[in-house]
Formats: C-alpha cells, structure tokens, sequence
C-alpha cells in the first residue's frame, strides 16, 4: 500500500495517460475502421483493393514495429517534432482500425441484401444506403465484438510506455527501476488496467441493451 501511497501522482498521471491515449486511440480506429469497412464493401474496386490492402498489411504486422515505424520514421519524413502521445496514438489507432474494418464488415453482411437494393432501387447513393441502412442496423450486431477490440486497445496501450510516453505501464517500469518491489507495483497497475476494462466492458453492455430494446 505505501507503494502507492508514496507515489499516488505518478500512479494517477500515468491511469489518466493510459485513458487519455485508449480514448484518442479509440476514436481515431473507430472513424478509420468505419471508412475502411465502407471502401471494403464499394462497389468501386481501387476502394476495395485499398481497403484490402489496409486490413491485410495492418493485421499481420506487430504492433511493436508500428511503433518503431511511427517513432523512428514518422518524424524523419512527414511530421517532424509529432509529441511521443499523437505517435503512439498513431501506431495504436492504425492497427486497431484493421479489427475495427472486419468487425464492422461482418456487421455488414448480417444486413438482407434486399434493403440495400431497396434502398438503391429509390435513389440512395451507395454512400447513403450505408449511412442511412446498412450501418445503424449493423450496429447492433458490431457492438460486442467492438468491445473485445477496445479492451485489447487498452492493453495494446501499455507498448507506448517504452516509447516515453506517461502511462501505467511507463509508471511501472519507472518505480522499479528505483527498486521498489515489483510485485506491488504490478498489483497495482492490475487494478487499474482492471478498473479501465470494466469501465468498457459495462459501457458496451448499456449500449447493447439500449440497442436490444430499439430491435
């Protein structure tokens, strides 16, 4: 406990940097996950081909060597003086956008082909049938499989810790590079992460009853 105690900024500052970066790293695989799935899906095929590109070379690369990428060759070639926070933000919410695309194509397909063709047969653009159709009925299928991705984001994040970005996993690697016991501070920075889980987890069960009772 005084291992906690003694140093509850630091535990605080990195639980807040690990939600600060799951959230923007959420939200940043969300918006591409959802283009890329509609690219996936398009009717024109350089999107699809694009679209399969993405989802293939993102899946089966390590996230480890996405953020040497973004640490290492990001800054030399495009975006020179990026904070350790939007890279890391970057690596994340680039791989995670890959599961979030084949989470929400699969949502896609549980949708009859007959009301996209409905819908195309009274003039709707590709891109409204999606919008206005397919996608909010998909929702309710995507909703558990998005939750398992985010809680994986989650524990993705702790990779960013090694890159000197403040989080819990950096805030442990810290306190037990001073020698304080390890055992603590792992149980510690559990309990967080636990904390941060379950926090998703329950936001995911509310959104799926509330989309349970719209059915």
């Amino acid at each position: 406990m005084n291992v906690l105690l003694d140093h509850l900024p630091e535990f605080r500052d990195g639980f807040l940097g690990t939600l600060a970066i799951t959230a923007a790293s959420a939200l940043l695989a969300l918006v591409l996950g959802l283009l890329i799935a509609g690219f996936r899906v398009s009717p024109i095929p350089p999107l699809r081909a694009f679209g399969t590109a993405w989802v293939t070379v993102l899946r089966n690369t390590p996230l480890t060597l996405l953020f040497l990428v973004a640490f290492f060759v990001v800054p030399q070639i495009l975006f020179p003086g990026t904070s350790p926070f939007a890279l890391a933000t970057l690596a994340l919410g680039f791989y995670t956008s890959s599961f979030v695309c084949e989470a929400v194509r699969s949502g896609i397909s549980t949708v009859p082909i007959g009301q996209a063709e409905a819908a195309r047969s009274l003039g709707m653009t590709f891109s409204q049938t999606l919008r206005m159709i397919v996608l909010p009925q998909a929702t309710r299928t995507v909703l558990p499989p998005l939750s398992s991705i985010f809680i994986a984001l989650t524990k993705n994040s702790a990779i960013a810790g090694a890159f000197s970005v403040t989080e819990l996993f950096n805030v442990s690697k810290l306190l037990s590079d001073k020698g304080f016991a390890i055992g603590w501070i792992f149980l510690w920075i559990a309990l967080a992460y636990l904390v941060i889980t379950f926090a998703i987890s329950g936001l995911f069960r509310v959104l799926e009853r509330r989309m349970g009772v719209a059915r």
